[in-house]
């Protein structure tokens, strides 16, 4: 029932903010909403909106992914996705065509795993990781070979 989750995300969101000793006038100043919508979203009177929850998040410095699944939008299996995502984005340490590159990848095995967990992995010839079809001329580690 949607009201049961809207109340685990209130509950939840109640719980955030007194780890991060916010009272809930701090937190609603901080995060841009009135107290008394606030209160009545942590009351599970209200299902606040994606942005909303952005902005709570922000405030209370937490994921907003994971506001994200306690409200019902997201599910966790995609949080998953989204946490990696956002953390390899967040990485100073490498480069934006690194990050590129490396989200490519991921994409590339989350496919693949979802192809061998379906009814045609069964069938489907164990190739170790290798992704090229039979008639490419290059190899997955991106040089060229000839072909004859």
């Amino acid at each position: 029932m949607a009201s049961l989750n809207v109340g685990n995300l209130g509950e939840y969101l109640r719980e955030q903010r007194r780890q991060a000793q916010l009272s809930l006038r701090q937190l609603a100043d901080a995060a841009g909403v009135s107290n008394p919508y606030l209160s009545q979203i942590e009351r599970g009177l209200r299902k606040p909106s994606a942005d909303i929850l952005q902005q709570l998040a922000k405030a209370l410095r937490i994921s907003a992914e994971t506001l994200y699944v306690q409200a019902g939008i997201l599910d966790e299996r995609d949080r998953d996705e989204v946490e990696t995502r956002a953390a390899i984005l967040a990485d100073p340490s490498i480069s934006e065509r690194q990050k590129q590159v490396l989200l490519q990848v991921y994409e590339s095995f989350r496919k693949e795993n979802a192809q061998e967990a379906g009814p045609a992995a069964a069938q489907a010839p164990d190739t170790a990781g290798d992704t090229e079809p039979a008639d490419s001329a290059g190899s997955a580690d991106g040089t060229k070979h000839p072909t004859n």
